[in-house]
């Protein structure tokens, strides 16, 4: 008990220190309370590195000598001669920067990102391809003045550039904080000596269940101005947007801004159009305002360059806090110079009073191609704002009349969890921030031509899928990233853990991606390729097996599957199976039966393909002697634990699905192979504490893994209790792992601070036998706190997330850059990551608590014995108080 409340204290002072640079009492206008929330001063005092080549040990490095040179060969080859960018760069990963903030606009049109400072830092325009550029011009800007006076003009951003002298820099970030409940994030700045409270607030349209609006490419900004003085003030905010995205294409010339005003429906918006001319992905920015009523005026400046002092816009506006606004458009730009605009909202300010101005930022680039540039794809919101390139300004009109639509839905959605007593503040930060990667993922969200055929070419009556499935017809295709580093799209073996928040909160893109990766099942590639790993050649996609993503934005996803080729996946063990679990699942939750059927040829074809991995016929399947699952850097041999936990839930699963679809055959065969192997499992690799590693016997067998309970976890998460006819695991056996786990992979780990390490020895140390034993990822860290609240271990599961929550967002500065893995000192990698979507796995688990009003019916008879009481506190008593709570 004496530990964790050191430790609760220790946390209420940490996250309290993101805010303890803040000199101003100011709390700003409607910020809500929960969130993460930073002072702009703030430094983070823990650097890391990302994890390179060098960090490998000499054992490892011997072992894996040959993938090293061979890497190498490739790299030189992709990135010198094909000028192309590798799909896992090891030689220049991206330095850490600690700057990012919730990125803006809806899912799949391309995305910018605001970082917390209130730079415009990450861009994904061309789709999966990010660019990290700060570009400087891009600001916010204030003027007061009193009595025709300018009394103030000062740029909201503390950075103090070589560029644009003749503006006013370095607003002292002590006075200012940041908070992100994301789709949403707040900025308030104090006017030192001025009496004057600015709270920016910014909306993106991230509105579960909503497929129209959440396809949209554009965020509003409001700016809520609170006047704390005895007389009356005009307030100017000016926004400045260079045309590009500090992409060296911005100087290719031929850009051109135009000026626009739209009436429509009563309601006016004016503002500025980036045309950038691209001879590849051409698109639009549109920065704008909304007309409100008559003591509001939107003043703009076409074309002005960012280079040089940049005075006389500055000028411009202090002389009377207005804008020249000339009519015309400004001619292309010359190759080698840039061009910028700037739009100005002014209003009145009455003493003590509050008024405020509303601008949008939308991107218009319709259609995309890939690297390769064999196909055309239409963004999902051209469904609703056609193909031409013209609709930045209707976008712009809908996003500043409808945002307070999209707020009412995203309270309704929000105030549920935010509202629940029981749940503490740390928790529901990370809960909806870490829904960032669903747009930040390099998101791609595309209409299905009218041509496609997502089959693979084996029609229904084959055992195939109908060429044009419902549900992919009418909502799209739909991919995400691995990671912003690990540019492969849904890579399969991790999207298993994100994939919980897209079927709890847009289940029909969840849907559309089982049919894309069904469909991939039947198709064959036969090129014959390298495997950097072992150095043989095998074909890029074999047939009747999932693939491991659909492809490299680079090249040409949906087309060529499998960008991965560190192994061949095709003798993967997880692949297989994480598809049938999650079709069950999906069914579960979505109740779509014509889902259930169209999966079910496809889920026996992937059986059948899992079944020549079980080479002695016991009903367990065996593991290589490689890295063949996930884990791609740990080795493992012969029936394990977590491929073989991941096994005998899949069979469950097909009996299951058997009973659903009365195929009773189907049903016996696959409960002979469960009796078979649930006894192979339990004497190969139980120890009387928890399941084995592997049962090769080799020195490191006996590490205790924490996923070894993954295959359990989707059984109960589909619903599937302990009375269920086809329990694979026993409870008694499933409470006694996992806290096998808490004791030693999460308590007996950096002081129970840090999450679950992925390999522990029975003895407390970490297993260093590989380079990922001895990290912790974030994403299987949610996925077993969801497992442990599963089985009644809330307070463990709690404990256990909250220290990678607190590690990532309060103490390593990755706040939006969620990495896929950390190790205990030092360093971490993959940075912006897909697997901790699975955090909402965890709302799954906690929705289904016995008595617990939202949740699916599960009865209370699952739960496991209450372990001795820890004494954590941690989770739900004393984090009442943390920094949301501190002004």
């Amino acid at each position: 008990g004496k530990l964790m409340s050191g430790f609760d204290q220790f946390n209420i002072k940490r996250s309290r220190c993101l805010m303890s640079r803040y000199v101003s009492t100011e709390t700003g206008f409607g910020v809500p309370k929960d969130g993460w929330r930073i002072c702009l001063a703030h430094e983070f005092k823990e650097k890391r590195k990302p994890f390179q080549a060098k960090d490998v040990s000499l054992t490892n490095m011997i072992e894996h000598v040959s993938l090293g040179v061979r890497y190498l060969r490739w790299w030189y080859r992709k990135t010198q001669v094909e000028k192309k960018a590798p799909f896992i760069d090891m030689f220049r990963a991206l330095p850490l920067r600690q700057i990012y903030g919730a990125p803006l606009g809806g899912i799949g049109g391309g995305s910018i990102t605001r970082g917390w400072r209130g730079d415009f830092c990450r861009w994904q325009l061309n789709p999966g391809m990010y660019h990290y550029k700060t570009v400087i011009a891009n600001q916010f800007t204030v003027c007061l003045r009193r009595c025709d006076q300018t009394v103030y003009q000062q740029v909201l951003s503390m950075e103090r550039p070589p560029t644009l002298q003749g503006w006013n820099w370095g607003y002292c970030g002590e006075y200012a904080f940041y908070h992100a409940l994301y789709p949403r994030a707040w900025t308030v700045y104090h006017l030192p000596g001025q009496n004057v409270t600015l709270t920016c607030r910014q909306v993106s349209p991230v509105i579960p269940h909503d497929y129209k609006d959440s396809s949209l490419p554009v965020a509003v900004f409001v700016w809520d101005i609170e006047n704390k003085n005895d007389y009356a003030l005009d307030v100017s905010i000016m926004f400045t947007m260079v045309n590009g995205s500090g992409h060296k294409d911005d100087k290719s010339g031929g850009h051109w801004n135009e000026p626009f005003h739209l009436e429509k429906d009563g309601e006016s918006v004016s503002g500025v159009l980036l045309h950038h001319q691209m001879p590849v992905n051409p698109y639009t920015l549109c920065i704008a305002a909304r007309e409100k009523c008559t003591d509001k005026t939107t003043l703009h400046q076409t074309a002005f360059s960012p280079k040089g002092t940049c005075s006389a816009l500055w000028s411009d506006l202090m002389t009377d806090g207005r804008l020249d606004s000339p009519k015309d458009s400004s001619p292309p730009t010359q190759k080698g110079e840039e061009v910028a605009a700037a739009l100005a909202v002014s209003c009145s300010v009455p003493a003590n009073s509050h008024n405020s101005v509303e601008f949008s930022l939308a991107w218009d680039m319709p259609k995309i191609t890939f690297g390769s540039r064999e196909r055309i794809y239409e963004r999902r919101y051209t469904h609703y704002y056609g193909t031409k390139g013209d609709a930045a300004p209707s976008l712009s009109h809908y996003a500043l009349t409808h945002y307070s639509k999209w707020e009412e839905s995203i309270d309704e959605w929000q105030r549920p969890i935010l509202q629940d007593g029981s749940l503490p503040a740390w928790y529901k930060s990370a809960l909806f921030n870490e829904l960032y990667f669903v747009v930040d993922g390099g998101t791609v969200w595309v209409e299905l031509p009218e041509d496609a055929d997502i089959s693979g070419g084996l029609r229904p009556e084959d055992g195939g899928l109908p060429a044009q499935p419902e549900v992919v017809k009418d909502y799209g295709r739909f991919a995400y990233l691995e990671g912003q580093e690990y540019r492969m799209y849904n890579t399969y073996d991790v999207h298993f853990y994100a994939s919980f928040a897209l079927i709890m909160l847009w289940p029909k893109l969840a849907l559309s991606v089982q049919y894309d990766i069904a469909g991939s099942v039947v198709q064959h590639d036969p090129t014959e390729r390298l495997n950097l790993m072992n150095g043989r050649y095998s074909p890029v996609k074999t047939r009747g097996v999932v693939p491991h993503d659909i492809g490299d934005p680079d090249d040409e996803p949906w087309v060529r599957a499998n960008a991965y080729m560190i192994h061949d996946t095709a003798d993967w063990k997880d692949l297989n199976l994480k598809f049938v679990l999650q079709v069950y699942r999906d069914y579960y939750l979505t109740q779509d039966e014509q889902y259930l059927k169209d999966m079910w040829p496809i889920c026996q074809t992937v059986m059948e393909t899992e079944l020549k991995f079980d080479k002695d016929g016991d009903g367990l399947i065996e593991n290589s002697g490689y890295a063949d699952q996930t884990y791609d850097g740990w080795k493992v041999t012969g029936p394990s634990a977590y491929c073989g936990g991941l096994w005998l839930a899949s069979v469950c699963m097909m009996c299951k699905m058997a009973r659903v679809l009365n195929c009773e055959s189907v049903y016996q065969r696959y409960r002979d192979i469960l009796e078979r192997g649930r006894a192979a499992f339990d004497k190969l690799l139980w120890n009387g504490k928890y399941y084995n590693y592997d049962s090769s016997g080799q020195s490191m067998s006996n590490s205790v893994m924490s996923d070894q309970c993954a295959g359990h976890w989707f059984l109960r998460a589909s619903g599937l209790g302990y009375d269920d006819y086809q329990v694979a695991f026993p409870k008694e056996k499933i409470c006694s792992a996992l806290k096998s786990v808490f004791d030693l992979n999460v308590m007996s780990f950096s002081d129970g601070q840090m999450g679950a390490v992925n390999g522990m020895r029975p003895e407390g140390v970490p297993d260093r036998s590989s380079v990922q034993s001895d990290e912790v990822w974030v994403g299987v860290v949610y996925g077993l706190a969801a497992t442990m609240i599963h089985e009644g271990m809330i307070e463990e599961g709690m404990h256990t997330a909250e220290g990678c929550y607190r590690a990532v967002w309060e103490r390593m500065g990755m706040a939006f850059q969620t990495p896929e893995a950390y190790c205990e000192k030092g360093i971490y990698r993959s940075l912006a990551y897909m697997r901790p979507l699975s955090i909402w796995a965890m709302q799954l688990a906690l929705n289904n608590r016995p008595n617990h009003g939202t949740g699916l019916l599960i009865s209370n008879d699952w739960k496991c014995i209450p372990l001795p009481s820890l004494g954590i506190k941690s989770s739900f008593e004393s984090h009442s108080v943390t920094i949301t709570h501190a002004f």
